[in-house]
């Protein structure tokens, strides 16, 4: 069995304003680390472009429908100080979209063994009605969701170990049993959601705030103590990550200290889980990760781990 690697150059067409840090160089950091030889195995395909409904799987339609009006037909507009839509948005997160919704198709028919889905922009932070963090529509979210509808998977799991956390996936899945969010995130920091005493309405939000300056060690005891215990009894029938990778020592925007290994070691606990109750299906869904070099090392590091090595 192999892993299914998922990407599209329909993510270099959402522009954002010089120096902003979610850039287009994020997919080319990420397009050369996977050049390397020794990910010749990984099994490559082109994200296809999802449709509008896709998107109301984890949003109101109203809200699909608003953001593609929005969308300019030239330059830029700003959806908040931090988040814009340019005229290549739209392809840009349908792609995204559709890549995770392939991904989940895959995996769950057996077609390859997990999958890493890389697209930009990233998704936590879209929230059911609004857009924020550089987020449009929620492509983790989405995926989770497409996994109950399409494939009838009863319990999803959704790990999201971005150094920020994924307000976004926790407004989604807040009343929903189905769904277990789980959040490693630096505390305090942007959004400023994600504190232990957030759980949801159905005690299916799991948030393992860490401080800054925490490091590998610490990141490791926390997924362990208090993400990995809940999903052994959660016992899902999918997990989907929000991969972020902006925990990492090297990331301007936070101040954890992690290396690419603990990111490795996460992705091997999370596929140790999926063999015991998830026929293996994971499909990890790339996030933030705004150092270029932290970002390389981090994604070759996961896949590596996704490709059992």
């Amino acid at each position: 069995m192999t892993t299914l690697y998922v990407s599209h150059p329909a993510s270099f067409d959402h522009v954002v304003p010089e120096g902003h840090p979610e850039r287009p160089a994020r997919m080319r950091a990420v397009e050369r680390a996977l050049e390397d030889e020794r990910f010749a195995g990984l099994v490559r395909a082109s994200a296809p472009r999802a449709d509008l409904e896709m998107a109301a799987l984890a949003h109101p339609r109203s809200y699909v429908d608003a953001l593609v009006a929005a969308v300019p037909e030239e330059g830029m507009v700003g959806i908040d100080s931090d988040t814009v839509l340019s005229a290549g948005s739209l392809e840009a997160t349908l792609r995204a979209i559709g890549g995770a919704t392939h991904a989940v198709d895959a995996v769950v028919a057996g077609e390859c063994r997990n999958a890493f889905v890389a697209m930009r922009p990233p998704g936590h932070h879209a929230e059911r009605t609004r857009s924020m963090g550089f987020c449009l529509f929620n492509h983790a979210a989405i995926a989770a969701r497409y996994a109950q509808t399409k494939h009838g998977a009863g319990r999803v799991a959704l790990v999201d170990w971005d150094v920020h956390h994924g307000n976004g996936s926790q407004d989604i899945f807040w009343d929903d049993g189905s769904v277990l969010y789980c959040s490693t995130h630096q505390m305090p920091l942007f959004p400023g959601s994600g504190a232990a005493s957030e759980r949801g309405d159905k005690d299916t939000i799991v948030n393992v705030p860490l401080q800054p300056n925490d490091d590998g060690e610490v990141f490791r005891e926390a997924f362990e103590t208090g993400i990995l215990s809940r999903l052994e009894m959660f016992r899902p029938d999918v997990i989907v990550i929000s991969a972020g990778f902006d925990a990492h020592r090297l990331d301007p925007l936070a101040n954890l200290r992690l290396e690419a290994e603990d990111f490795a070691w996460a992705t091997r606990r999370l596929m140790e889980l999926a063999e015991r109750c998830a026929g293996g299906r994971i499909v990890s869904v790339l996030e933030g990760g705004y150092s270029l070099e932290g970002l390389a090392k981090s994604t070759a590091a996961h896949v590596d781990a996704l490709m059992g090595r």
